[in-house]
């Protein structure tokens, strides 16, 4: 599929969206939208595989059969490789098609239909492998939700409206070699996530920044055995980690919110990521950590910036093997160094992590910079500091750092600080600041390389950090400080004599124009 094919998939879908735009919120429509997408890929995947294997049968259309036992033999490999199973009348296309009914001979309202087809792919999935993955995948779909219509008859007539705009537009899934409808999904996401706002930031990370995170945690590496993210919002960071390599095995995630954790698991699916080799969880990071036991090959994060945690009010996080060595633990206000610790304690010793965080994590003293020494003078993981510019978060304009760490290092005698928040290195988009592809290979190519480049990159020795208290604000270290020309004082007063020998000559003009008016001011 060309650009220009993908980029008329993206605006089709958008068009969708917006036939909700204005009616409901965005975060509501976004679950319908996207959930309605998600439905349609499982069907058209459905279909595509029954239809493999009736090849050679006397029925090779999926949609045409009937009987019991071919159904039951679709359905036990569906359940082997799909992970779910949908009956030929439970497809997208067949709900689309009963919406569409004639209204005078026949009914077109589909609701209780497909809200009976959503419950029953959960169904399908019990006491099978892929059970945890599918369940409760659709309770953000609510197709009872006065938000989409104050009557039964109006709600039926929105979903009838999205499912018939959906089912003209065809997905390509035939095509292996396309991840088409997955880039298209991420293009949705990130769209509803620029009109988000503050709450943008719990489900989706800027594009470009997801690209600097992915490129320095897959260096020098073509395939890897596992990527983490502790805190993986709608999945998009470890798909990002994907594309960089040939291979990734299995994928981790954790996620606090609910429907942000529907997201993430819908995302992976639609991404043809297999039920086996995903395994996202639901649950608070910090305080109930579901891959404790497992170490990662690479890690990558955009934790919510300086969160609240139960710190020292909980007893257990002292003795907590991820916080405990560090002396002492982060503050209750500011969760960043918590999530750090927890991150570098599940990072394989061959791995590389790497997070975006607040610039305030560099600097802050106490708690945090005891951790921070610890991080540096004891265990030597720090391996970069990249400085980022402002306002480029949905939600908050404040800016933010990507620290690297790894806890083998190739060269442990430095750390490389990049400073990409100076203006020649973003652009203006609307109210955001734009990393370009340009600004992140800089970054990207600046790390690997370790040169030190005036105003922009500098390899601090550890002897240089230790002498700054382990401070790591970047300023100490990449001295971006222009020097303003000198100011030629006789010329300026000159300038100044001259200016005001004009403005009595204008005050003497201007006098005899209110002379000759007839005008006097005392």
């Amino acid at each position: 599929m060309s650009e220009d094919q993908k980029k008329q998939l993206e605006a089709q879908l958008w068009g969708i969206a917006n036939l909700l735009r204005g009616k409901i919120s965005a975060d509501d429509y976004r679950d319908y939208i996207l959930g309605f997408i998600f439905y349609k890929y499982l069907s058209e995947k459905q279909y595509l595989y029954a239809n493999g294997l009736l090849v050679g049968e006397k029925i090779t259309d999926y949609k045409k059969v009937v009987d019991t036992e071919t159904l039951d033999a679709i359905k036990e490999e569906s359940l082997l490789k799909l992970g779910y199973f949908l009956l030929p009348q439970e497809l997208f296309s067949e709900i689309a098609k009963k919406g569409n009914a004639d209204t005078e001979s026949e009914s077109n309202y589909i609701i209780e239909d497909l809200q009976a087809v959503m419950t029953h792919i959960e169904q399908s999935t019990m006491g099978t492998e892929s059970e945890e993955e599918f369940t409760a995948l659709f309770e953000d779909l609510d197709l009872t939700s006065t938000k989409i219509g104050r009557t039964v008859g109006a709600r039926n007539e929105v979903i009838v409206k999205i499912l018939n705009h959906l089912d003209k537009i065809d997905f390509k899934l035939e095509d292996l070699e396309s991840d088409v409808l997955g880039d298209a999904y991420e293009y949705l996401i990130s769209k509803f996530a620029a009109g988000a706002g503050k709450s943008a930031g719990e489900f989706y990370t800027p594009q470009q920044v997801s690209k600097i995170l992915a490129k320095i945690v897959t260096t020098g590496k073509t395939k890897l055995k596992s990527v983490y993210d502790p805190t993986c919002g709608s999945g998009s960071l470890l798909l990002r980690v994907a594309r960089q390599v040939d291979d990734v095995s299995e994928f981790y995630g954790q996620e606090l919110n609910r429907t942000t954790y529907n997201l993430a698991r819908m995302n992976m699916i639609l991404h043809d990521v297999h039920f086996r080799e995903f395994d996202i969880q639901q649950e608070d990071t910090l305080e109930n950590p579901q891959h404790l036991d497992k170490r990662f090959e690479a890690v990558v994060a955009n934790p919510p910036f300086s969160a609240h945690w139960k710190s020292d009010a909980n007893p257990l996080n002292s003795t907590d093997e991820r916080f405990s060595q560090y002396g002492r633990l982060a503050p209750k206000t500011k969760a960043d160094y918590a999530f750090v610790t927890h991150m570098v304690h599940q990072l394989a010793d061959n791995g590389t992590m790497a997070t975006v965080l607040p610039h305030g994590v560099l600097f802050r003293g106490a708690a945090e910079g005891v951790i921070r020494r610890y991080l540096i003078e004891d265990r030597n993981y720090l391996d970069a500091v990249i400085g980022l510019p402002a306002n480029i978060f949905y939600g908050t304009s404040i800016p933010t750092c990507i620290l690297v760490f790894k806890k083998c290092r190739e060269v442990d005698d430095n750390v490389v600080f990049i400073d990409a928040s100076g203006s020649d290195n973003f652009i203006k988009v609307g109210n955001q600041n734009e990393l370009r592809d340009s600004d992140v290979e800089k970054i990207i190519n600046t790390y690997r390389n370790r040169k030190a480049e005036d105003k922009y990159a500098y390899l601090a020795t550890l002897d240089e950090i230790a002498e700054n208290d382990y401070n790591l604000n970047i300023p100490r270290y990449v001295d971006t400080f222009e020097e303003e020309e000198p100011v030629d004082i006789n010329a300026v007063m000159l300038e100044i004599k001259t200016l005001e020998a004009k403005r009595a000559e204008l005050d003497v003009e201007i006098n005899g124009y209110f002379q000759e008016l007839g005008l006097t001011f005392s």
